[in-house]
């Protein structure tokens, strides 16, 4: 259910390496997290330039359900955003490992991925 080939964190956030850009990581957010917050309608993202602290909010996400934040998985500089998400927020929903990615970061410190959870450790957190 949760990809092998992901980090993850207990605020729900996955990681991927490489992202789209040199020395960047790309960032979403994960099944159990999009099941939870139910139908999303609006996503607030940190904008390209922005600096980003590891277990810091970043930005927003906001369903029919609630408003959650978004917790930065590592300290760098966002370097993309998913721009498809201004139009069509559902993508988080509908496919939260691919196109219903959030955003790129370009890591300061490249140990900070390294101390994430795998998938096994990430599901074993959720009591399964």
């Amino acid at each position: 259910m949760y990809p092998e080939n992901l980090k993850y964190t207990s605020e729900h956030e996955w990681v991927r390496t490489p992202g789209d850009t040199d020395g960047s990581v790309r960032v979403g957010i994960t099944e159990f997290a999009q099941d939870a917050l139910g139908d999303i309608v609006y996503v607030s993202l940190p904008q390209v330039g922005d600096q980003v602290t590891a277990g810091e909010t970043c930005g927003e996400l906001e369903s029919t359900k609630s408003v959650s934040d978004i917790y930065a998985p590592v300290t760098g500089e966002v370097v993309a955003t998913n721009s498809a998400l201004d139009a069509t927020p559902e993508l988080v929903n509908s496919d939260p490992y691919e196109a219903g990615w959030l955003f790129e970061v370009s890591v300061t410190d490249a140990s900070e991925v390294d101390g994430l959870m795998d998938a096994a450790a990430y599901q074993a957190g959720l009591g399964g």
